[in-house]
């Protein structure tokens, strides 16, 4: 039989259009390293110590009165944009399939606004240095963050379940999570942006007004944390911890309990919004089925053994958060209980989830093979809860003037969360600087349950 000559002319170009996809990937993977490294950044410096400053402040003096209400916003700001919204980002960045070096160049844009304007935020709360020009720039780079965010994502195709009769494939729900977690990220964005051109139009003083503020606080946290984790949860953990198939329409129920309880909060409602709240986080535990024996072994593979234990634990902080917002709504008079029930969804909800699975799945989003130390991994879980568990039951006790011995309890309580905080960031940029890539060992980035 002839040879076909066609064949050996078409391998050059098979063979650069697959080397030419390789670079995009490890262009991608690149792209995601600095996105976390900004949210790590983000979560350490701007985001705990500044918070551990706030704490001893208001540790030393028995109460907040004298403490900047703009410093304690510049600290959340930096935690909920600054690190969990680079994370979450990135990874929608380097979920979207590369077609061509341009498509890189939104990723860089919007992440060169993204960090420079989570950055002006903090520099601006805490120093008040022409606050009013800085305040709504800061906001304003965010804002066009987000909208390279939503553009780029518009163009990519969506997954979902096969419909029937050829019908249109359904959306998985975990990805209706996602989206739900984007629009109340975008609707907070958008707020922040209001709000800081408000200000500086006032200037009068670069903080919230207290009620708008808690507004805005239920917005970031059940809005956007809160969704954003239940989906990642139900695609990543059913897996990871062999768990048994997750009641859809217990989930479904969840995510419509927790939208309401949101959109209740704004408007202000809060007894009703708590009691939406807390009873969506039961269903969503319940639906994901966390506290039922498993069908099978978790993978624990490239991680601590305790990774089982841990990735359960902040489902027990999101009841605890909601339960802790619902006695607020009753009882809370100085703001010990609202700011302990804040801090078990913030702290034991998002960031033990972060700690936890963050080691299983950032490093082969990364390109790297494996976190870099178990044993880190283990110990900054541990410095958390510890912490957190501290902090969440002294604060009603100090500021409520039930224990007056609780206010030596909250510095120990940030000290132990800073470290593993410290850890934590300490351990991921290891892994980056020092890890073997997964690319390399014949392993396919992106694919950590692989």
């Amino acid at each position: 039989m002839a040879a076909n000559p066609q064949i050996p002319n078409a391998l050059p170009g098979i063979l650069d259009t697959a080397s030419s996809q390789a670079a995009l990937e490890r262009m991608k993977s690149l792209m995601l390293r600095g996105w976390i490294v900004a949210g790590i950044f983000f979560m350490a410096l701007p985001g705990t110590l500044l918070g551990f400053s706030n704490l001893m402040a208001i540790s030393a003096h028995h109460g907040a009165g004298g403490l900047p209400q703009a410093w304690m916003e510049g600290h959340g700001h930096a935690q909920v944009f600054g690190w969990i919204g680079s994370f979450v980002l990135g990874i929608g960045f380097y979920s979207q399939p590369a077609r061509g070096r341009r498509v890189l160049r939104t990723p860089l844009l919007c992440f060169a606004l993204w960090t420079c304007g989570a950055g002006m935020r903090w520099l601006t709360s805490v120093y008040g240095w022409h606050w009013q020009e800085l305040l709504p720039i800061s906001a304003g780079m965010e804002l066009l963050a987000i909208l390279l965010f939503l553009s780029a994502a518009s163009h990519h195709k969506r997954p979902g379940t096969s419909g029937e009769r050829g019908e249109k494939p359904r959306m998985e729900l975990w990805m209706v999570a996602v989206l739900m977690s984007t629009v109340g990220l975008t609707a907070a964005v958008v707020f922040n942006f209001t709000e800081c051109v408000r200000l500086a139009v006032a200037g009068i003083t670069p903080s919230f007004p207290h009620a708008l503020d808690q507004r805005y606080l239920v917005l970031l946290g059940w809005g956007f944390i809160v969704p954003v984790v239940w989906g990642f949860s139900a695609r990543w953990l059913p897996v990871f911890l062999g768990l048994k198939p997750m009641r859809q329409r217990l989930y479904s129920a969840a995510l419509v309990l927790d939208a309401a309880g949101v959109l209740a909060g704004v408007f202000g409602i809060v007894k009703l919004a708590v009691f939406l709240l807390t009873l969506g986080a039961v269903t969503c535990a319940a639906a994901l089925r966390f506290f039922e024996k498993p069908r099978s072994a978790a993978k624990t593979l490239g991680v601590h053994r305790s990774f089982p234990v841990f990735a359960r634990i902040p489902y027990v902080w999101l009841v605890i958060a909601g339960a802790m917002s619902t006695w607020a709504a009753f009882a809370d008079v100085h703001g010990g209980i609202w700011g302990a029930s804040r801090h078990a969804l913030t702290v034991g909800f998002a960031a033990t989830m972060v700690f936890a699975i963050g080691p299983r799945i950032l490093p082969h989003f990364g390109g790297i093979n494996r976190i870099f130390s178990t044993r880190l991994m283990f110990v900054s879980l541990l410095l958390l809860q510890t912490g957190c568990t501290l902090r969440v039951s002294s604060e009603p006790l100090a500021y409520e003037g039930i224990v007056p011995f609780a206010w030596k309890v909250l510095p120990v309580s940030g000290m132990l969360e800073l470290g593993g905080v410290l850890l934590f960031a300490a351990n991921l940029v290891s892994t980056f600087a020092f890890g073997r890539t997964a690319l390399a060992a014949g392993r396919i980035a992106g694919h950590p349950a692989a």
